[in-house]
């Protein structure tokens, strides 16, 4: 039988990272002889989490149009020119039988290297709301995997798979981890638990709106699971130290995310791709705070097509301040509206996502397994 030789690019951020490594696994479990690549942007994440995750690497010197005036924005022509010379060599080198993007900085050049080389290609669009990037290589990839439906607004309708996105799988049967996962935190079995998470990067007015709402934890009952990111973990840790309650604890990053979704009765979170799929597949009742500071406010879309369906609640950023901590316990404490969540978030839910995706590459590769 052929070697199978695949090449992933995506990061970024957790969510463009995490959909590309669990597609990686699935390759591996279904052909474990296969090789795989990642290639992403020189200092972005992707070059410390893919490693970690056992697969290679290799950085290309790609970057972002940045919002504001800068002198980077000058140099980002010369930055894609000399990423595309340097994906083509990749390619020439690795000879992929398929070039799979799942979003990032890398992503774009490495499928615009790839089709331009006639090598079969996929993307796999995690939003809601799809990015220029996306866009513009609809029209010469193979096939685009969709984690939302409507999305032949964007994309021609006969590429497009609705598969969901592919996240950790050791979310999709929390209910059996629940008791463990009290433990786990060290909690009191008989209060309600709020885990809040503000993406890969942690978020800043999600953190200062838990930080201002502590008292009221503490006042209600509610224990609080907060991860923070590295940029605030130190001001919660003091926070913490100052209130000195045994129902809230912080820390920068869960590493054991699916203790932390288990152990909660209500999850905040914004509305990452990554993020929301999560919480659809571990069918949790959840708070999402789109973030405003990203492309095309996909944020808010990824939100609004689960509360559309009553299975989220929305809190806009700019009054996450004053409202986000009351609406949480004021949910906590309505067993109606937080069955209804959790019923309803259920129908947006694919667990098999990385299975069915790794299948469609292996199609286009032509491999029989």
């Amino acid at each position: 039988m052929k070697p199978l030789r695949i090449i992933l690019s995506g990061g970024g951020t957790g969510g463009h990272i995490f959909p590309a490594v669990a597609i990686a696994n699935q390759l591996k479990q279904q052909v474990p002889h296969a090789e795989i690549l990642f290639v992403g942007a020189l200092g972005r994440m992707e070059m410390e989490k893919v490693p970690a995750a056992g697969y290679q690497i290799i950085g290309v010197p790609i970057a972002g149009l940045q919002r504001r005036f800068t002198l980077q924005n000058f140099k980002l022509p010369f930055l894609i020119l000399k990423s595309l010379w340097l994906t083509r060599k990749i390619i020439k080198a690795f000879k992929p039988h398929v070039v799979v993007g799942t979003g990032g900085y890398a992503s774009g050049p490495v499928l615009k290297a790839a089709t331009a080389m006639g090598i079969p290609t996929l993307i796999q669009e995690q939003n809601g709301y799809a990015g220029i990037t996306n866009k513009l290589l609809a029209k010469k990839v193979n096939r685009i995997c969709v984690g939302y439906e409507g999305m032949e607004v964007f994309f021609p309708k006969e590429k497009i798979l609705l598969t969901g996105n592919p996240v950790r799988q050791d979310i999709n049967d929390l209910d059996s981890k629940r008791q463990q996962a009290q433990s786990f935190f060290n909690l009191n079995p008989n209060l309600k638990t709020i885990l809040v998470i503000g993406g890969s990067l942690g978020a800043k007015t999600i953190n200062e709106s838990i930080a201002s709402g502590l008292e009221l934890f503490k006042t209600n009952q509610v224990q609080l699971i907060w991860q923070t990111g590295k940029s605030y973990a130190d001001t919660a840790l003091q926070l913490l130290t100052q209130h000195q309650s045994k129902l809230l604890q912080a820390s920068a990053f869960i590493q054991r995310m699916d203790m932390a979704y288990a152990a909660a009765d209500v999850v905040i979170s914004r509305a990452g791709a990554s993020s929301v799929t999560e919480l659809c597949n571990g069918h949790k009742a959840c708070i999402l705070v789109p973030s405003p500071n990203v492309a095309e406010d996909h944020q808010t879309k990824n939100a609004m097509a689960l509360v559309n369906k009553q299975a989220a609640i929305l809190v806009k950023d700019d009054e996450a301040p004053q409202k986000l901590v009351a609406q949480a316990i004021q949910l906590l404490n309505d067993e109606t509206q937080l069955q209804i969540l959790k019923t309803n978030i259920r129908q947006f839910a694919y667990p098999n996502s990385a299975s069915v995706i790794a299948h469609e590459v292996l199609k286009l590769a032509n491999y029989t397994t």
